[in-house]
């Protein structure tokens, strides 16, 4: 991966984004891990952005000197606590009176305060830069989407593993259900979950993040969840929507709005397509059912070094899809004090079309 991540980190120092900067010191640890390969849980990265790129560097402390030599053996490390002022002052070393950018979207108004005044005394020039290295990040290479295949894969299989024994069922609580479901993902595989796992019975299902208490599952019962796993420090993102026993008309009427308008959505993704339009396929066809006002989030999100990352598909949304950006489509109904549908998988987006990485079943399933 060295020679991915030295091309990253090339992309970076030519990205507009930078602005016109002699270096860029990078310490959101994503954005590092993303640069450099790095997975500890402090350091930060020094990318020259002038005419000559020999001499990039990281930096962190003693208890990853061995960790930065197997991870980042491509680059020169720098050991210190405060990472961001050591590289800093090699800025100063090597470049006297250079200017840096720094994340200012990511360093606390403090950090930034303080960073700034070594700057000054170093005879440096500092400038904010925003979401430089997230930019490059929607674009996701074809290891990165092997990857979050693979954290897909795993919550499928966890998901239809619950379903085979029966453990989404009425008298069980949302905790155990949760709780099995994330052991589940542990046990085919992922490292991590992706955050805490949303199961909604009953007339919770009606709140789109609710967190799963000791509530009980009920025949009759909508019951949402969301959920995925980390493989390899990449995310997937799922949500499917059960009913208990019967289904009813309303439950199934809500369902099937949800599901056309997920396709709609689905089919909305190409490579150039505005982001705001892909929103707006999925959420006429829940105005035009009626259930307009019901439907109180976003489309979709990327997902990958983080579970929530650029692009945001919203109505708001500005943009456009570029090849190998890696999206949810999770459109939902939601009726406060009934219940609430949402069905949701990650896709990767090509100059091919859209790929849904996760492949549970969409149909309406009762248990």
């Amino acid at each position: 991966m060295s020679s991915t991540n030295a091309a990253r980190r090339a992309a970076l120092a030519a990205s507009q984004s930078v602005g016109e900067v002699d270096a860029i010191v990078v310490a959101d640890l994503n954005n590092l891990r993303y640069l450099t390969g790095f997975t500890g849980s402090n350091g930060a990265v020094l990318v020259w952005t002038g005419p000559s790129r020999d001499g990039d560097r990281i930096s962190t402390d003693g208890r990853y000197l061995t960790q930065v030599a197997e991870q980042s053996h491509d680059l020169t490390a720098v050991i210190a606590r405060d990472c961001s002022s050591e590289l800093l002052r090699t800025i100063a070393e090597r470049c006297p009176g250079a200017r840096v950018a720094i994340e200012g979207h990511v360093v606390t108004v403090a950090a930034y305060a303080r960073l700034t005044e070594l700057a000054a005394e170093l005879g440096l020039h500092v400038a904010s830069v925003e979401d430089a290295v997230e930019k490059l990040r929607i674009a996701k290479d074809a290891d990165e989407v092997e990857l979050i295949t693979s954290a897909c894969a795993i919550g499928d299989a966890a998901l239809a593993a619950l379903v085979e024994r029966g453990a989404i069922a009425a008298g069980r609580t949302e905790r155990q259900v949760a709780r099995d479901l994330e052991w589940a993902m542990y046990e085919y595989g992922a490292d991590a979950v992706a955050f805490e796992t949303i199961v909604a019975a009953g007339a919770w299902s009606a709140v789109p993040h609710h967190r799963p208490t000791d509530t009980v599952l009920e025949v009759g019962d909508l019951v949402k969840i969301d959920f995925g796993a980390v493989a390899g420090g990449y995310h997937s993102d799922m949500t499917r929507t059960f009913v208990l026993g019967e289904v009813e008309s309303w439950q199934r009427e809500i369902y099937d709005v949800v599901a056309a308008a997920q396709r709609a959505g689905r089919d909305a993704l190409a490579v150039g397509a505005d982001l705001a339009s892909i929103d707006a396929a999925a959420r006429t066809v829940i105005a035009d059912a009626g259930y307009g006002e019901y439907y109180v989030h976003g489309l979709g999100h990327g997902v990958g070094l983080e579970i929530h990352e650029a692009p945001g598909i919203g109505a708001a949304a500005s943009g456009t899809l570029p090849d190998g950006a890696t999206v949810t489509v999770e459109p939902g109904i939601y009726l406060p004090g009934r219940g609430g549908v949402r069905i949701e998988d990650t896709l990767v987006v090509t100059d091919t079309g859209a790929t849904s990485l996760t492949t549970t079943s969409r149909s309406l399933t009762a248990l």
